[in-house]
């Protein structure tokens, strides 16, 4: 009973585990094209409608009515492992589980489609503008072989979030200055499929065995705040800065469970169980300096925190359960922070040239790496292009992502993560 009570514990975890993950994890910070093209760097410029996402402040240097819709093609990470794992492991017995040796596992390719929708308003011969965002901040897809030594930790996980942004500003002519606030309500769906196995079973002697499959989908919401400044001391020279509050998301979820062994003092056949937990995002702040030599030219640094020493433990809550519910599992995570660089050359007054490289470091401590989010420090290198015409304007962006070979020792695997990612960004925006 104590087994299975981890066992499908340590599922429940992994569930929520991933959907909580963001920061350098999966949090997209790739929300509008024009910002990608410079790798993000864009919370001193923020001059187009994607400015409620990287410095909400922006809007108020921004004339007229503008919409801007876009979308992100990412290429989910293409996740390579060697090394060792352990089938039927858990944190519950991580002494348990029979080691599977010369593992060499590769991912399954998948690509999904963030999008964004941004509109703006500035009011004729007022300070005040308005603006509403929304974007798609913290997906992720991964999915193994439903053969792979992995099986017991994922086979399938999906996550599909949605953020709703509204803003106000207000602009302080004779200081060059903008402040602006907003509301933050986020909304995800999450999905997880995996085969748990355990080296303990009535009957069986030796070897890990497989207790059944299980499929776990849950959903959760929440509420936050934003704000931003925006300030342009000389023509040159514009400095920003965004902050994001924490987001308490309550999750819940439900539990569907194949049996292919009975545990003591259970059932064979299908459990139906529900689950509960209440998780903290972290809260995030940009700074940025951007500063235009010529006329044409625009470079920008930008540093960005992400609070993941929020991020401790996970305690989840098993509703309509016979085997009781999971002991609190620790995570440990970091503060981490990304660092970009970006410019932007305007051949002439319809095309614009774009760079940019980003370094983004990981929260994530070795003890908790595993198959779900591989994740590692990251060099990020960009480009993109923006042509006007007319009331309108285009912008196309590239992003190579190169994480560093994670390397990690743990109850869950022994071995090197090598990912890579592919990310391309368009977005059309119109002024009315």
């Amino acid at each position: 009973m104590k087994n299975w009570v981890g066992i499908f514990g340590t599922t429940v975890l992994s569930l929520f585990f991933c959907g909580a993950a963001f920061g350098a994890g999966f949090h997209i910070h790739e929300q509008g094209a024009k910002a990608m093209g410079m790798a993000n760097a864009f919370a001193a410029q923020a001059d187009d409608p994607s400015a409620l996402f990287y410095n909400p402040a922006g809007i108020a240097f921004q004339e007229g009515t503008k919409i801007s819709l876009g979308v992100t093609v990412i290429n989910v990470p293409e996740t390579e492992f060697n090394g060792t794992t352990e089938l039927g492991n858990s944190s519950s017995n991580p002494a348990a589980g029979d080691t599977v040796n010369g593992v060499d596992e590769k991912a399954r390719k998948d690509i999904f489609f963030p999008p964004n929708l941004y509109i703006t308003h500035s009011m004729v011969d007022r300070p005040f503008s308005f603006g509403i965002g929304f974007n798609s901040i913290y997906p992720l897809a991964k999915r193994w072989s439903s053969t792979s030594p992995f099986r017991d930790e994922i086979k399938e996980l999906a996550i599909k979030p949605f953020n709703i942004q509204p803003t106000v500003a207000y602009r302080i002519d004779k200081w060059n200055l903008a402040l602006a606030a907003g509301i933050d309500y986020t909304y995800a769906q999450v999905w997880l499929e995996k085969s748990p196995y355990t080296d303990v079973a009535p009957g069986v002697d030796g070897g890990a065995t497989n207790l059944g499959d299980m499929e776990i989908e849950g959903d959760g919401d929440g509420w936050g705040y934003n704000f931003g400044l925006l300030w342009k001391p000389i023509e040159k020279v514009s400095v920003g800065v965004a902050y994001r509050s924490e987001i308490k998301l309550d999750i819940s979820g439900d539990a569907d469970f194949l049996s292919f062994v009975a545990p003591a003092g259970s059932p064979y056949g299908t459990f139906n169980g529900g689950a509960s937990t209440e998780i903290t995002l972290p809260d995030t702040w940009s700074f940025g300096i951007a500063y235009k030599p010529t006329q044409k030219l625009t470079l920008e640094f930008d540093a960005d925190r992400f609070g993941w020493s929020s991020y401790k433990e996970l305690d989840i809550d098993l509703t309509n359960s016979t085997i009781g519910d999971p002991a609190a599992a620790p995570k440990n995570w970091d503060d981490c922070w990304a660092y970009r660089f970006g410019m932007q050359y305007s051949v002439n007054e319809n095309l614009d040239l774009r760079l940019g490289y980003a370094y983004d470091t990981t929260p994530q401590p070795d003890s908790t790496v595993g198959p779900e989010l591989p994740d590692a420090d990251r060099h990020n290198y960009t480009f993109g292009i923006g042509y006007k015409f007319g009331n309108a304007q285009f912008d196309l962006a590239y992003m190579f992502v190169d994480f560093k070979d994670r390397t990690v020792d743990n109850d869950i695997q022994t071995g090197t993560y090598k990912s890579e990612a592919h990310l391309l960004a368009a977005n059309l925006t119109y002024t009315f």
